[in-house]
């Protein structure tokens, strides 16, 4: 029997990401011959290098990573892939060819490469500010927008991983997600030094940031990016393009929309709407025989009532909860729409397995859970979080059916701060915005104050407290937030010093200001608005 079929590939795992790619066994065979070669330190990378230079004239990067998703059954585990990756690259960098783009903006794979060039910009001014003065401040300011590059891994992984694993491509993603943890990890161990005044440390930890940085995003051009577009159509692009925005972006602003160019997804803003939570319900309903109308209005009857699919729609969107459900095979199947979402999620979880949801580090617990969930060892497993400005509350629930038959796993996850924080009793009516102003007091303009952005008013001075207002400005019109802020947190003890502060006040942003000390903007900004109505 051929090498190729005995040795390397199970019947399951060749079959569906080879409907899509043109492969020929041969060239993978010898490429894998190779690689396990390097991998068992049976032969020095220069010498794999010699080979594969003598083997091949080019090697496509669909090539490269078909190769990578059989070594499993060759007894390469994920570690040991994850820890001789960079020795494979280089040796087959000499012949690894990469193509360029040429992709219109609003392209998911284009708009990851629109980051990977602000990112390259802003490691450039690293390096600059490595042969310069130490500043603190300036540093501060660096690594606020380099911590945005979490934003451009999380939309990555959610987004880009899901729907290549729908193609049989899973394990790459896997490796990749390892290194993208040790991008995150080496960023915030320097960020830490540099929040603790360990300037020497910082300093000499920036090479290897800079590093691991630019080290992740080559990895991206040279493989992930050409074999994305190998494996996935036009259509899918235009799919994942709509749940882009949900996570974000990275140094960028938000890109154009981008259609497919096939009649079927011509460009239109209501297919914008095709994955909404309305759409889902219905399609999961139909599949078990619940409803054949295609009408929102029709009434159903749930466990305790009759409701229409828009109004279990509508109490979806205004739970102040997050929840998720995978079921009994491990597949994600649901996740609330609402905008108390405690982390970001986009549709492109939707049918993914959950392991490939969270990173490495964390599989262990995740697997535990589930297993005994399954065995009916347990029925519930909680956890909470104490981040910065927010104190999350988590709990997962094994669902069973009514003869107690494992059917999936309910998370529940909540920001519980404002509860941790009431006392005693409120047994009368009162409302958040009630407090009544006279012509002389500051009035918000807005009283929505959730809204992201607030203007106050006084018969002499207006001032716009949004993400881009410098923090000068709200503590030259607010004295006492300076000492607020320092409440919040012990990292806005620096406003106290006044060189420092005369240094920061017409540079520093709320929105960077909010990093500083942990928060979300948004968050922060709220937090500010309801000390100054306090206060006035």
């Amino acid at each position: 029997m051929d090498k190729y079929n005995n040795k390397f590939i199970s019947p399951q795992g060749d079959l569906e990401m080879k409907k899509h790619l043109n492969i020929d066994n041969i060239r993978i065979q010898k490429m894998l011959d190779i690689k396990l070669k390097v991998f068992n330190k049976e032969i020095t990378t220069a010498d794999a290098r010699r080979l594969v230079n003598e083997t091949f004239d080019r090697v496509s990067a669909e090539e490269f990573v078909y190769g990578e998703q059989h070594l499993f059954n060759a007894g390469i585990t994920d570690e040991i892939m994850a820890e001789g990756m960079d020795d494979i690259l280089d040796v087959f960098k000499d012949v690894l060819v990469v193509d360029s783009l040429n992709l219109p903006k609003g392209h998911p794979i284009q708009t990851y490469a629109d980051e990977a060039v602000a990112l390259e910009l802003l490691l450039l001014k690293m390096e600059q500010k490595l042969n310069g003065k130490f500043i603190k401040n300036q540093w501060l300011e660096l690594y606020s927008q380099l911590s945005e590059i979490n934003i451009h891994f999380s939309r990555k992984q959610h987004q880009l991983f899901s729907a290549l694993e729908r193609k049989g491509f899973d394990r790459p993603s896997r490796i990749m997600w390892t290194f993208d943890d040790k991008v995150r990890d080496a960023i915030k161990d320097a960020y830490l030094l540099l929040q603790t005044d360990k300037d020497d440390a910082f300093i000499a930890a920036q090479p290897h940031v800079i590093h691991l940085v630019r080290d992740i995003l080559g990895k991206e051009r040279d493989v992930l990016y050409p074999t994305s577009l190998k494996l996935l159509s036009d259509e899918e692009f235009a799919e994942m393009r709509k749940g882009d925005d949900e996570i974000g972006y990275c140094l960028i602003d938000n890109p154009p929309a981008y259609y497919a160019s096939s009649k079927d997804f011509a460009s239109n803003p209501e297919m914008d709407n095709k994955n909404n939570l309305l759409t889902d319900l219905k399609d999961v309903l139909a599949k078990h025989g619940l409803t054949t109308s295609s009408s929102k209005d029709e009434v159903l009857s749930v466990s305790n009532g009759k409701l229409t699919l828009e109004q279990i729609n509508l109490i979806y969107k205004h739970m102040q909860i997050d929840l998720s459900y995978v079921d009994e095979n491990d597949i994600v199947k649901f996740y609330t729409d609402s905008t108390h979402r405690v982390f970001p999620r986009s549709p492109g979880v939707i049918g993914r397995e959950v392991q490939n949801c969270h990173p490495r580090n964390s599989l262990s617990t995740v697997n535990a859970i589930i297993d005994a969930f399954r065995k009916g060892e347990q029925d519930e497993a909680e956890f909470w979080i104490d981040k910065g400005d927010k104190f999350i509350y988590i709990i997962f629930n094994a669902v069973r059916d009514d003869e107690g038959n494992f059917r999936g796993v309910l998370e529940m996850m909540q920001d519980v701060t404002h509860i941790r924080s009431l006392k005693g009793s409120r047994r009368l009516l009162s409302w958040e915005n009630s407090k009544p102003y006279n012509e002389n007091e500051i009035k918000p303009n807005n009283k929505n104050m959730n809204s992201e952005k607030t203007t106050y008013t006084t018969k002499d001075v207006q001032i716009d407290i949004e993400p881009k207002t410098v923090i000068g400005e709200v503590i030259g019109q607010y004295p006492f937030i300076k000492d607020f802020l320092v409440s919040l947190s012990p990292d806005y003890n620096r406003l106290t010093n006044p060189v420092l502060f005369k240094t920061m006040k017409n540079i520093a942003t709320l929105d960077m200001i909010s990093k500083v000390g942990g928060f979300k903007v948004d968050h922060l900004i709220k937090l500010i608005k309801q000390e100054i109505e306090d206060k006035q």
